[in-house]
């Protein structure tokens, strides 16, 4: 953990580092919405699953999405839940504050979390590209066709009718076209569905990175692990190194790493992320 005068001296230079950028770049991972109170584990999700713990012996959310359920009526159950307590329930006030603090800027978000906070916080549609998927989507489990369903309307009256960890069987979602079960828009395995929408995306966000080459560009990173490094981490250090313009800044409550070639553009703190962005808005 980083020392108090370091952070405070880091959270000063990363504020004046935003304020004079051209552009910024925000890579964003699950530590962004575990710092916002998306915690998949403990407390919160004994609170909405101790009834599948119990059972199942599931203890977290994460484990919970790959469990073998005997029914769809069992996985719907789980997933409705799932779904609702991480999609349509809302703890944004920490995506509003670095909202605040990159509003007035040039910036585009390249994310691999699922919850849609940033567009619910006020984000620019535009500028955002969730390479992962979304939480508010489902495709067909084949997939027979590129194309993702919004499902909120049927995730609540699932999560309103469910019964000890089953949905009605009237509830279970079916593809409108070939009729094999619906399945979760979350990259999972090479089944996951990238629709117009994922792909137009993808493109704003290279148009992006196009205009701002050789520019000043700040490249934050907030939260984001070791499970995907090739979706941000990676590209953020290369385009770092790449533009000698450029700054790269990351805030991570533990996985906190400096490529040596870029050590003089890196400015980092080791600290609740959370934490951090109240104190710097």
């Amino acid at each position: 953990m980083f020392s108090k005068t370091k952070i405070e001296t880091s959270m000063k230079d990363i504020c004046a580092k935003i304020q004079e950028a051209d552009a910024i770049v925000i890579g964003a991972g699950a530590g962004l919405s575990t710092a916002a109170g998306y915690e998949y584990a403990g407390e919160r999700f004994n609170r909405y699953f101790s009834d599948f713990e119990e059972k199942y012996g599931i203890h977290d959310m994460y484990s919970g999405g790959f469990y073998p359920y005997d029914t769809l009526e069992e996985y719907w159950a789980w997933w409705s839940r799932q779904v609702y307590y991480n999609r349509y329930v809302d703890h944004l006030d920490l995506y509003q504050k670095l909202f605040q603090l990159v509003k007035d800027k040039d910036y585009f978000v390249l994310t691999t979390n699922v919850d849609h906070c940033f567009q619910k916080a006020n984000f620019d549609k535009q500028r955002l590209f969730y390479t992962q998927g979304d939480y508010g989507l489902w495709q067909c489990s084949k997939p027979c066709h590129n194309k993702t369903y919004d499902n909120e309307e049927q995730v609540r009256n699932m999560v309103k009718q469910q019964s000890n960890m089953k949905i009605p069987t009237e509830l279970v979602p079916y593809c409108p076209i070939c009729g094999a079960p619906m399945n979760m828009n979350l990259r999972c395995d090479d089944s996951f569905v990238q629709d117009e929408g994922w792909y137009k995306a993808e493109q704003r966000y290279e148009d992006f990175i196009r205009r701002s080459k050789n520019m000043n560009v700040v490249f934050l990173e907030l939260g984001v692990g070791g499970n995907t490094p090739v979706i941000i981490k990676y590209p953020f250090w290369r385009m770092t190194e790449e533009n000698e313009n450029s700054t790269y800044c990351c805030i991570n409550l533990s996985e906190i790493y400096i490529p040596r070639q870029i050590k003089e553009q890196s400015i980092c703190i080791e600290s609740d992320i959370g934490d951090v962005l109240k104190r710097m808005v």
